[in-house]
């Protein structure tokens, strides 16, 4: 059985039906759409995405352009004006396509920790986030909407342990972070990274992932190496359990994205172990089935 998954962003709160036709501006109500003025229309300081790429907006305004704003953004009422929800891309992109007016949910939110959490939410299920923008979202549900982590990751359909993974992006120097961010680097380069203790190290091995183009299970292994030679008595080696299990942890989450299913590594000695796929229904095993016939394709 699935446990259920709440406060899936906004989609909770609009109508799956056909919206109705947007309203005229002084009639904008609560759960209605309406035409709003951009102009009136606050951006939402509870965004927590931070790099808009270029190329991509480009490519919406020019959609916006020819075809208009298909999807409304959400919004909702302050002073004599609106604050935005979710839908920063589409009103950046319709600004600068040259429209005055924008379709818009305007729903009823009446304080910022509720604006809060369904904006990050909200841009957790639907946005291409970054790892570490996902992990400052993860963050901000806890420290300022008082979410333990059980919570958060009932709240956005994650794993406990994904959601807690995550959150350990935040403690890779500033330098790193700023990485994934750009894309320099990936997730999965970061989670390698976490496996190696020293900061110094993690920078150097960083600067090494940059400069000779180290996939990551080349940075898994340097960091197991590392943890082996650490501290070995007496010449004998040891690999440190807590690297070994965030390598582990590494593999698992790289597993869980590419099925779409909880994924266990259990390893065992000699580098042996095994690998345990859950599958939740008939369809869910005939849906993994296709997935291995393409991957084998894909081999041959």
């Amino acid at each position: 059985m699935s446990k259920p998954v709440l406060g899936r962003g906004l989609a909770s709160l609009i109508p799956r039906e056909r919206p109705p036709a947007p309203a005229p501006q002084d009639a904008a109500a609560e759960g209605t759409v309406a035409l709003l003025d951009l102009e009136r229309i606050e951006r939402n300081p509870f965004q927590p995405r931070a790099e808009f790429d270029g190329p991509s907006l480009d490519e919406l305004k020019r959609s916006i352009q020819e075809k208009g704003v298909i999807q409304p953004i959400t919004v909702r009422r302050v002073d004599q004006g609106y604050q935005l929800i979710t839908g920063e891309r589409r009103v950046r992109a319709a600004r600068e396509a040259g429209l005055r007016q924008i379709p818009a949910y305007v729903l009823q939110i009446n304080t910022n920790e509720e604006m809060l959490e369904l904006a990050l939410i909200e841009n957790l299920q639907r946005e291409d986030l970054n790892p570490v923008e996902v992990a400052v979202s993860y963050r901000r549900l806890m420290e300022e909407c008082n979410l333990t982590q059980e919570l958060v990751s009932q709240r956005v359909g994650k794993d406990r342990s994904t959601v807690t993974n995550t959150l350990r992006l935040l403690k890779l120097p500033e330098e790193i972070q700023q990485a994934v961010r750009k894309g320099q680097i990936s997730g999965g380069h970061a989670r390698a990274l976490l496996g190696i203790e020293d900061e110094s190290r993690q920078t150097a091995v960083f600067r090494k992932i940059i400069s000779r183009d180290l996939s990551v299970r080349a940075v898994e292994k340097l960091a197991r190496d590392g943890a082996r030679t650490k501290g070995a008595p007496q010449g004998r080696p040891s690999a440190s359990p807590n690297a070994e299990q965030i390598a582990v942890s590494s593999l698992e989450e790289r597993l869980r994205q590419l099925l779409g299913t909880k994924v266990a590594v259990r390893p065992a000695q000699e580098g042996r172990g095994e690998i345990v796929i859950e599958y939740y229904s008939a369809d869910d095993l005939d849906r993994l089935l296709d997935l291995f016939a393409e991957l084998q394709d894909r081999t041959h």
